[in-house]
């Protein structure tokens, strides 16, 4: 807060230093604003000191400030209410000052009193709070010619850190002032919640620090929070803190008034009060008449005194139900804190026994698994390798026993050896055989695959010629039955006519017995009538009928040629996806065989570099590639 006071003497103005602090900086820029209003003021400043929550004035004269030192129970000051909601130190000497320069001096006088003390996390640690104010009095002239005095107040205010006792080494003395620092600071940090979360009571009295900060939080002034932290690791725990701290005061609202302007005369008054009370005072301590100070005065503090010790009592009272609530909850909270420790030991070991089983069960399963395929390869292997595995068990037993005695059996080894590589040689000399074959019988197969689509074109060539013809054959018969129909209705036709003219005739040489069957005559037109028109008509049906059969046999002639030849179509696509495997499948085992010789020339080195790994590699690529040869036979 104060930083370096003095004014930089090379300054043409006094230009403070860059690492001037709060207090320097603010003074300076009071003083400033007041010369250029070019009015009439007057500023007192007052510094005081909380130290273990007892109030010292740190600009008291020296001789005071020895003895306070020395017999500090005696010389505190008393904090005392005002009767307008806030409080006053009684006895706090006031400094009138007329320049920046004045506060400057008394700054550092005041600071050099201040406690500090070396910890193991700072060099000057502070081991008490301080609070700073200025007083600033102007006058200001109305239009009617009154002279009024405004009044303002600047409280700066130097808070002590949070201190972890373990961590910065503090012991007795430096204990206490440590825990007296984190109890004011945790009784404003209960203030800010109550204040924070609106809560009914607001424990003010709690401390003294807080009963000095009331008008500053939530009261009629404006404030300002400047909170210091480190970005150090070592500190993190301390600056998510303050940044709580911090955070949760800014939620605080205060209800600030503006500066309290009175007349001159009645400030005049109330100093002329004042000075009354001071000689009424100096009278009663120069008489030594009962005590020393006036009586109202006394029996002022008196009922004071009266009041707080009935309160102390309350307190008491208060505190004891409270520690004995405490003890009963200390002693709820240690049963349950062992039954959870209980509760957690049997959960490490039941966790442990868990984590134990699932590793096995783990392991077992993996265990399970490389059985089963295990099982499965050994099952079909064997339904390959039956005749094989015999010599292998006694090739393996053998080999077993050549490795333990390698020395005497050197010989035996490299017959062995000589006799994989003549088995590893007959291997290669079959896989070659077999990729022959299998080239040349896929050579013949597609071969006869595209002999086949030749043919099946042929096939369906001369199906579309036969349905062409047939076609064909039904449009002629088609056509010469309609000319024979057309030749019986004319013929049909003609035979009428001459029917009808020996009708005539014979109607004009009978005419003597033409009444007498007259009217069978008449009966016998009608129905020759009535059948040349039945006739006629059946022979129209017909004609329709085979119309109509001829039309849908061609149709579906057609339709049965188009599914022909889409199932050629198909069938043609099919052989082409079949041809395109096979030769897929044909390069694919190509490319196995390729990979097989290569490994096998691989194993085969394998098995001339180490005589000591013999048996294993053998076996192995023995195996695997037998296995491979019957997988691809």
């Amino acid at each position: 807060m104060e930083g370096e006071c003095r004014r930089a003497k090379s300054g043409p103005k006094g230009q403070l230093p860059a690492d001037a602090g709060v207090i320097p900086r603010a003074v300076k820029q009071i003083f400033d604003t007041l010369e250029r209003q070019n009015t009439e003021y007057s500023v007192k400043v007052t510094f005081l000191e909380l130290y273990n929550e007892e109030i010292t004035d740190l600009l008291a004269p020296e001789e005071i400030s020895k003895a306070t030192f020395e017999d500090r129970q005696k010389k505190t000051l008393p904090l005392m209410e005002d009767g307008k909601g806030g409080v006053l130190v009684r006895g706090l000497e006031e400094e009138i000052v007329t320049n920046a320069s004045e506060i400057f001096s008394l700054l550092e006088r005041g600071s050099a009193k201040r406690r500090t003390a070396e910890t193991l996390l700072n060099k000057q640690s502070s081991r008490s709070h301080s609070l700073f104010s200025i007083t600033i009095h102007i006058k200001e002239a109305t239009p009617e010619g009154e002279e009024l005095i405004k009044c303002g107040k600047l409280n700066l205010v130097d808070l002590a850190g949070s201190e972890n006792i373990s961590r910065s080494g503090a012991k007795e003395g430096r204990a206490r002032e440590a825990g007296e620092i984190n109890k004011s600071l945790l009784t404003l940090g209960r203030v800010i919640t109550a204040l924070v979360e609106h809560l009914g009571h607001v424990p003010y009295r709690d401390s003294k620090l807080t009963r000095l900060l009331r008008d500053s939080l939530g009261g009629r002034t404006k404030t300002c929070i400047i909170a210091t932290v480190s970005p150090s690791v070592h500190c993190l725990e301390e600056t998510l803190s303050t940044l709580d701290y911090a955070h949760r005061a800014k939620s605080i609202k205060n209800r600030p008034e503006v500066n309290q302007k009175m007349m001159k005369s009645t400030l005049i008054k109330d100093l002329y009060g004042e000075i009354d009370r001071l000689k009424a005072e100096v009278y009663a301590a120069r008489e030594k008449v009962g005590v020393y100070i006036p009586k109202d005065r006394y029996q002022q503090e008196e009922n004071e005194r009266k009041a707080m010790a009935d309160q102390i009592e309350q307190m008491n009272a208060s505190l004891e139900a409270n520690q004995k609530l405490i003890s009963d909850l200390q002693e709820k909270y240690d049963s349950e804190l062992r039954h959870s420790a209980d509760l957690s030991k049997k959960l490490e070991v039941t966790e442990k026994c868990m984590d134990h089983t699932s590793n096995l069960l783990s392991a077992t399963k993996e265990d399970l698994k490389q059985a089963q395929y295990n099982l499965k390869e050994k099952d079909y292997i064997i339904s390959e390798q039956k005749k094989a595995e015999n010599a292998l068990t006694h090739q393996a037993c053998v080999l077993r026993s050549d490795l333990e005695k390698y020395t005497r059996d050197n010989t035996s080894l490299y017959s062995k050896i000589a006799r994989g590589d003549k088995l590893s040689a007959t291997n290669r000399s079959v896989v070659n055989t077999f990729q022959t074959d299998l080239a040349s019988k896929l050579d013949t197969l597609s071969n006869t695959l595209n002999a086949s689509i030749d043919q099946q074109n042929m096939h369906l060539k001369a199906v579309e010629d036969l349905c062409q013809s047939c076609v064909d054959s039904h449009d002629r018969a088609t056509s010469e039955l309609k000319k024979k129909i057309l030749a019986s209705k004319s013929l049909y036709m003609s035979h009428m006519e001459a029917f009808q003219n020996v009708v005539l005739l014979h109607k004009a040489s009978a005419n003597a017995t033409l009444e007498d069957i007259s009217s069978l005559s008449a009966t016998s037109c009608c129905s020759l009538d009535q059948l040349l028109v039945c006739v006629e008509g059946e022979a129209q049906n017909i004609f329709n009928d085979i119309h109509k059969l001829l039309t849908t046999h061609r149709s579906e002639m057609t339709h049965f040629t188009q599914q022909l030849r889409e199932s050629f179509q198909i069938s043609l696509d099919r052989t082409k996806e079949m041809s395109t495997y096979i030769i897929g499948l044909f390069d694919k085992y190509v490319e196995e065989t390729s990979k097989l010789q290569s490994h096998s020339n691989n194993t085969h080195e394998a098995q001339m570099k180490s005589i000591e790994d013999f048996q294993m590699v053998y076996e192995v690529n023995h195996l695997s590639l037998f296995f491979v040869c019957c997988k691809i036979l």
